[in-house]
């Protein structure tokens, strides 16, 4: 849930031309301390004996690669904002406000990645300064770039943009398709892709073993999911096919590698339009081979889509109608987590959002 509350705040932001500045924690987990009762032993690293051969350690601290090294950095940092003066947010973990008289401050993490944004340029500088005295950061000043995500700002319009450009020509380049001319859709409309179209010989099961199949669903997924929801439907369907895909899929693959490669530097734009939170929902029917009906919706906040999500009903639905409030069900959900995110935010009471379904 972290990207929805990520756009959501930067969208707030801009809606009211805030400063937003990103920093991250140094060596984030090994700020975690194991509790006593956690015996966990680790043999001498090379370099660093001081007993026998054979001997180990006990470990005070957590370390990358522990099971519940994250766990143990989110405590210490909830420790840390919460002697702050922070609050946690209700329903996301990750972001944490502050009202300092009739000021606003809000922090969002994920991992050791924050960004801080307020009303009061002063209090994010003030801030960072305390967390820095509890433990290292580094201050990246104005939010430029976040996870792979480039972030860019235009004071003067309200207007922020959100692409991944650099991530997008690096994972065409990783697959030799950076030569290749640009398509106008990620897939053929109207096109039905199926299991029929998988492997039949030991021959196509040889050539297909060698792609790298799964790996470029994993990169095209993070795309999906972050700035463009135009090809989320692509990724859904050639997702079911990571067990045994066949040539048919591969060249869909690489279609959409075509497609982005024309669209790489399209961006949501959060600012151009000035309105509170819509929704919108639909649903196919049954036209995949499943015979599962696919729901899908989005929210819609100042000209820009916060969240947005496409996937498969649990169950097979006897009419459209039943399909359309299933999906409806779904979104209100959706709905209501982002309405008491931006009451936590504001600390003020959820606002009811209009839902507009296609039935």
């Amino acid at each position: 849930m972290w990207l929805a509350s990520f756009r959501l705040i930067l969208t707030i932001t801009a809606h009211n031309n805030w400063d937003v500045e990103a920093f991250d924690f140094n060596s984030a987990y090994l700020n975690g301390e194991l509790e006593a009762d956690e015996e966990i032993y680790m043999q001498e690293p090379p370099g660093y004996e001081t007993g026998e051969v054979g001997s180990v350690k006990q470990l005070l601290k957590a370390l990358y690669g522990l099971k519940q090294a994250g766990c143990k950095w989110y405590d210490v940092l909830h420790t840390v904002v919460t002697d702050l003066g922070f609050c946690v947010s209700k329903v996301d973990p990750g972001v944490f406000t502050a009202c300092i008289q009739k000021d606003i401050l809000i922090l969002a993490v994920h991992v050791d990645d924050c960004t801080m944004t307020s009303n009061l340029p002063k209090l994010i500088m003030l801030y960072k300064e305390k967390l820095h005295a509890w433990y290292a950061l580094t201050d990246l000043r104005p939010v430029s770039w976040l996870l792979g995500i480039q972030v860019t700002r235009d004071c003067k319009t309200q207007t922020i943009l959100l692409l991944q450009e650099a991530y997008i020509k690096l994972i065409i380049a990783h697959f030799s398709l950076a030569d290749t001319k640009a398509y106008s859709t990620p897939m053929v409309p109207s096109a039905q892709y199926s299991k029929s179209d998988s492997l039949v010989s030991a021959t196509n099961a040889a050539r297909m073993h060698k792609v790298p199949y799964c790996k470029a669903i994993g990169s095209l997924m993070y795309t999906s999911v972050t700035t463009h929801p135009d090809i989320t439907f692509v990724v859904l369907t050639l997702s079911q096919f990571l067990e045994n895909p066949g040539e048919a899929h591969w060249e869909v693959v690489k279609q959409v590698f075509h497609y982005l490669l024309g669209t790489c530097d399209v961006a949501l734009m959060y600012g151009g339009e000035w309105h509170d939170l819509l929704g919108f929902t639909n649903a196919d029917g049954a036209s995949q081979e499943h015979h599962h009906a696919i729901s899908s919706h989005a929210f819609i906040m100042d000209g820009g889509t916060v969240s947005w999500s496409l996937q498969k009903q649990e169950l097979v639905m006897l009419s459209t109608a039943e399909a359309e409030y299933v999906v409806a069900m779904h979104t209100t959900k959706e709905g209501i987590w982002l309405c008491h995110l931006t009451g936590d935010i504001f600390s003020s009471k959820p606002e009811p959002i209009m839902l507009y379904c296609d039935n």
